[in-house]
Formats: structure tokens, C-alpha cells, sequence
């Protein structure tokens, strides 16, 4: 029977008044369940049409900032006044428990509609496979491992530099693991933070998702500075502001190509550093074992374990030891923005469990192999590592931003090498510019999501035809200004507050995932569904959650150990031995200021809302989840795949 017309555009569906139902459907973007209707069989609506007409180029241009109507989802404000009893009789027709309030009051946040939002963004869906092993490789290493990698092996020496990396690296590949599971079966806005409002408590994930965003958006101006910085490598006497504004318009722009621009891009910012640091430790390797003849300071020829003994393995002892933590949790953010594609990635059973093994390979490249070699052939003790200073050649301030201090360089220059200092402070360049580039997509992304559910002002939740968050990125943007205080004389104590505020926040957001895995896979089980159902499962398990949530907590306390009683350092900007209380306690603020940061935003939320810990009978387990079309034959074909291959090839997909 021939269809009947339609020259209508097809109207918003009430996503809110459809109850959290078992089933092969799901609301979540790419999946088996379509929010449209058909259009009917050779019939083309005349909205349809005129979108297609050859327009202007110009106007074409114009008209991508507009919002695209079909992808727009109207739910009832989650700000309610009083608890709409719209979504109550919904509830009662529900096969699935949903968020209720305990009483009337006033203000309400509608769980539920929040977890419908976050299922249905906008967000355009371009990111492949190869976008996100690239990013779980190498996206957003930067500073934090090639230049405060440095002030980590003067605090501890290179033997707590390996133990502590070796230990964080564990945490985190616990924590990634879980994270892929959730990610994958829910590929919602906000990831993480959208994970804590559901699994955990509405204030949480308030708490959560604005400490992430505020991570990245400090994160924003501090790469900012640290790569204009890093031009005065080749000429210290130009105006830093000159590069402020240049990067700053190249990170906006990548950005405003849409999430295939930045998946693009951080495709060969991760292929250069990849490229780097493994040549960087092969030319290691052949530093230590003396492929280089002695120089008249005696700084090359054989070395082997000759730093180990003199100056020693370790410095500082425990104390040393724990300070390391932190800086070592500090390298490793970023590591989750694989989490927080999803919600943008084509396929994210495909690709995201592919790309959550690779960050086993960035763990150990990155950061445990490269590491050894730094400890073998830098000596902790070396005049120009972060924190260390030459007698009577003090500097007025000391930065992570200043690649001067990178262990890195310091290394290949011990080489007389002297062409290469120079190409190893591009790719530090090239690696500050890809951290900049998932501050602004990791912030935008997040405070669109908080929008998303109402925790952030609504305008931040505008996505255009092109699938971006416009005014999401636009307010990073602004944020980055804050990186032209790198010409005014006290940038140094601007920088550090502004490290100050996302020094612990990735510690926060790591225990969280673990944390919500904990509680999914206790709600998956009270509701009698099988391991099965699920399209990727956590390597580590459950238990690896339990690893990832001790280590985080373990992390936060040796943090604030080490916060109250510091080893103070240069790198404070004052002398070890006449150390002032003032300085100390400031200091301790310094290195703690984010938790009373997370304790104010969840706190305020929780006061504001009234509400409660979600319980595990009530929490909604199919909103927003990804189903696929006949997923146990798929599961089985896979599984007798695998019986097939030779022992080898099993090692070698279990890590890739």
C-alpha cells in the first residue's frame, strides 16, 4: 500500500512521557531505536527538500550555527515546581522503578528526564576507530609527563618514580577498564559525570561534572602559557601574548570543525608523540649503554646503573615517595576523555573497547618504560630539574609550564646532540597544543551535558546542525584569555592557583567511575540480567573497580600527608632551609584546594534539591542504553572466533 504523504516536519517527541522499559529498543543515539518516523518510500517532505536545495555558500555557512529541529527533544523542565505528577503516572506504567522523591517541595530535579537529555544531545557521531586508539594513546599527554615528570624525580628518585607511576598506572588501567563498560553500553553526554547523577546522587553528579569542567578549563590557559613558553626555546625576548593569541585561535578552530576535527587532529598530535617517545627511548637505551663517547664534563659514555647508587634510588624516603602520587595522577589526565567520546563515536561497541586496551600501551610507552630510562641516565639531583636549583642561579619563578626544566631534554642534551634538544622541545610544543585541545573539547562536552540536565545555565546546551556545542566552546575560549597573565610579573602564583583547582580533580572523577561500576553491576544483578547482555565487560572485573576505588582514596590521603608536611622545594619559590608558616600553609591550600571545591558544589546542590543517594532498586538501567540487534549470536560468533586463533594472537587482542 502506497504510503501516505507527508510535507510536515516531523514533530518532537515527549521523550520524558516514555517510562525506562525493557526491550530491544533504546533512546540512545545510533542504536536499533529511532526517534523519527519514516519518511514514506520515494517521498522526500518539503522541509527535507528545501535543507537540500543548492543553497549559497555562505548562507550554507550561516545556517550550520542554527539548531537543526529534527534532532531537538523537549522533556518537561527537570527544574520542576513540585513533583510533576505528569512523570509520577509514567512511573506507575513502568516496568523499571524511576527517581521518586520522598515529598512535595518545591524544588525538584527529575532524574529521569535528566537521563533522557544526556541520551539525546545532538551531538554529531564522526569519531572511528583509529580517532579513538589514537586518543587513548597519546591525547592529552603533555606537561604533566614531560616536564613535571622532572619535579617527580627530584622529590622521590627514579626508584619512587617507577613505583609510583607503576602504581597509578595500575589505578587507572583499573579504572579505564571499568569506564569502558559503562561507556560502551551507555555512549551518553557528560559520561562520567552523567554516570554519577544516575548510579550514585543527582548532588554528585552536580559536584562531579563541575569539577571536570573547571579541570579543563584551567588546564586551558595553563597549556597556553606553557607553549608560549616553550617558543622562548629558540627566543626568550618575544612577546608571549603574540603566541597567546596564536594558539588559542588554532585550538578554537580545530574545535570548531566539530568533533571530527578534533578527533582529526589529536590523530596526528598522538601519531608525533608516539613517534617521539619511542625514538626517545631507543636513543635513551643507547645513551645508557655508552653509544655515545665522553665529553669533556665527563656527561655521556657508560652510565648503566651508575645514577642509582650515586645519588641514589630513592630521595626524601616515603615521604618522597607519596609526593610523587599526585604529580604522577597529573600525567595521567586526560586518560578518560575515551569515556567522555563515546557519546560522539560511530560505533562505540566497535571501536571504544578496541581503544580502552590501548591505554595499557600508553602506560607502559609512555610513562613506565620512558620513566626508567629518564631515572638511569638524569640523576635526581641534576641543577636543572624542576625544584632543584644551582646555588647562586635562583630564578625569580619556577613553572611547570617552562620546558627548560623537561627531564627530556635535559637528557638528549646530555648527549651533545645538538640538533635534537631543539626538535624534542617541538614535540613538547606540538603535545601542549594537543592538551589544550581536549581542554576545550573536554570542558565544552562537559558543560554541555551539565546543561543538558539543567546543572548549568541552558545556553551552554545549544548544538548546532554541525553537532557543536557553540556556546560551550565559545566559554573555554574566554576561560583561555586568562593565559595573558603569562606577561605580568606574578604569572607564577596566578598559574599555581590555577593548578591548584584541577590537581586532584582527576582523582576525584577516577574513584567515581569506579565507584558507579561498583553500583551498575550490583543493580544489573538485583534485576536477574546476565553479564551477557552487555556488549563489552570490564578485563578487571568488579574487583578491579574495588582496586581503582582503594587506590584513589590511598592517593588522597598520602596527598594531603604531603600537603600539610611538604617537602619544600624550589619550585615553591622560597629556600628549603628558612621555609615560612605562611608559606607552608599556603602551599597545603595549593595542593588540596579542589576538595573543599567538590565539597562546596555538592553540598549546595544537595541543600537546593533534597536529594538522596540513588537506591539500587531505583536506579534507571535502559534509558539511554545501547542495544544491539541480535547481540548473543554476535557475542558467539566472536567467542568461536577466538577458540581458533593460536595462543599468541590471544595475548595479543586481550592487550590491543
Amino acid at each position: 500500500m502506497k504510503p501516505k504523504k507527508r510535507d510536515t516536519m516531523p514533530t518532537d517527541i515527549e521523550m520524558a512521557a516514555y517510562g525506562s522499559r525493557g526491550g530491544d529498543s533504546s533512546f540512545a543515539q545510533g542504536s536499533s531505536w529511532s526517534i523519527r518516523e519514516p519518511f514514506g518510500v520515494g517521498h522526500v517532505p518539503a522541509w527535507a527538500r528545501g535543507r537540500h536545495r543548492q543553497e549559497p555558500r555562505l548562507r550554507r555557512f550561516i545556517d550550520s550555527f542554527k539548531r537543526d529541529p529534527v534532532r531537538r527533544i523537549s522533556t518537561h523542565g527537570i527544574y520542576g515546581h513540585g513533583h510533576p505528577d505528569h512523570y509520577r503516572d509514567q512511573a506507575q506504567d513502568s516496568s523499571e522503578p524511576s527517581f521518586e522523591p520522598t515529598r512535595e517541595r518545591s524544588h525538584y530535579f527529575d532524574l529521569h528526564a535528566a537521563n533522557v537529555r544526556t541520551a539525546n544531545t545532538g551531538l554529531a557521531r564522526e569519531l572511528k576507530g583509529r580517532h579513538l586508539q589514537m586518543i587513548a594513546i597519546g591525547g592529552s599527554v603533555g606537561t604533566g609527563l614531560f616536564v613535571a615528570s622532572g619535579k617527580c624525580l627530584f622529590l622521590g628518585g627514579p626508584a619512587a618514580l617507577i613505583i609510583a607511576y607503576g602504581f597509578v598506572g595500575i589505578m587507572l588501567w583499573c579504572t579505564i577498564q571499568a569506564l569502558g563498560e559503562l561507556a560502551v553500553a551507555f555512549p551518553v553526554a557528560g559520561s562520567f559525570s552523567s554516570y554519577s547523577t544516575r548510579f550514585l546522587d543527582p548532588a554528585w553528579g552536580f559536584a562531579m561534572g563541575w569539577n571536570y569542567a573547571l579541570q579543563w578549563l584551567t588546564v586551558l590557559p595553563l597549556e597556553l602559557v606553557a607553549a608560549s613558553i616553550t617558543i622562548g626555546y629558540w627566543n626568550e625576548h618575544l612577546n608571549k601574548a603574540i603566541f597567546i593569541t596564536v594558539f588559542l585561535t588554532i585550538v578554537v578552530m580545530i574545535n570548531l570543525f566539530g568533533v571530527k576535527g578534533y578527533g582529526e587532529a589529536e590523530f596526528v598530535f598522538s601519531l608525533v608523540k608516539v613517534t617521539a617517545v619511542t625514538g626517545f627511548i631507543i636513543l635513551a637505551a643507547v645513551i645508557n649503554i655508552g653509544g655515545f663517547p665522553d665529553d669533556p664534563q665527563g656527561n655521556t659514555g657508560y652510565i648503566g646503573g651508575r645514577y642509582w647508587e650515586n645519588p641514589g634510588a630513592f630521595h626524601n624516603g616515603f615521604k618522597g615517595l607519596c609526593s610523587v602520587f599526585v604529580s604522577a595522577a597529573f600525567a595521567f589526565t586526560g586518560t578518560e576523555l575515551v569515556g567522555l567520546a563515546a557519546a560522539e563515536t560511530a560505533n562505540p561497541r566497535k571501536s571504544l573497547p578496541t581503544a580502552i586496551k590501548q591505554v595499557f600501551w600508553r602506560i607502559t610507552l609512555f610513562y613506565v618504560v620512558s620513566l626508567t630510562l629518564i631515572g638511569l641516565i638524569v640523576p635526581y639531583n641534576h641543577p636543572r630539574l624542576l625544584g632543584n636549583v644551582t646555588p647562586g642561579k635562583e630564578k625569580d619563578s619556577y613553572s611547570v609550564s617552562d620546558t627548560s626544566h623537561s627531564p627530556f631534554v635535559i637528557a638528549i642534551e646530555s648527549a651533545s646532540i645538538q640538533v635534537l634538544p631543539g626538535i624534542m622541545n617541538a614535540v613538547v610544543l606540538i603535545a601542549v597544543l594537543s592538551v589544550g585541545n581536549s581542554a576545550v573539547f573536554g570542558s565544552s562536552r562537559t558543560l554541555a551535558a551539565l546543561a543538558d540536565q539543567r546543572q548549568a545555565p541552558q545556553i551552554l546546551a545549544y548544538v548546532d546542525r554541525k553537532g557543536r556545542p557553540l556556546f560551550a566552546i565559545l566559554f573555554a575560549a574566554l576561560v583561555g584569555l586568562i593565559g595573558y597573565l603569562a606577561d605580568l610579573k606574578f604569572q607564577a602564583d596566578v598559574l599555581n592557583w590555577l593548578l591548584a583547582v584541577s590537581g586532584l580533580s582527576s582523582i576525584f572523577t577516577w574513584g567515581s567511575i569506579c565507584l558507579c561500576h561498583i553500583r551498575f553491576r550490583r543493580a544489573w544483578a538485583r534485576r536477574g540480567r546476565s553479564l551477557n547482555q552487555l556488549s563489552f565487560t570490564a578485563q578487571a572485573g568488579i574487583a578491579g573497580s574495588y582496586i581503582g576505588l582503594f587506590l584513589n582514596f590511598f592517593v588522597l590521603i598520602a596527598q594531603f600527608w604531603t600537603a600539610a608536611f611538604p617537602i619544600v622545594t624550589f619550585t615553591d619559590n622560597q629556600s628549603p632551609d628558612h621555609a615560612s608558616t605562611s608559606k607552608v600553609v599556603q602551599t597545603f591550600f595549593l595542593q588540596y584546594l579542589c576538595v573543599p571545591i567538590v565539597v562546596a558544589f555538592y553540598l549546595s546542590h544537595k541543600f537546593w534539591f533534597r536529594t538522596r543517594i540513588v537506591r539500587i532498586d531505583e536506579m534507571d538501567l535502559d534509558t539511554g542504553r545501547r542495544r544491539d540487534v541480535n547481540l548473543p549470536v554476535l557475542l558467539m560468533r566472536e567467542r568461536e572466533e577466538v577458540e581458533g586463533w593460536p595462543g599468541w594472537k590471544r595475548v595479543y587482542r586481550f592487550f590491543c
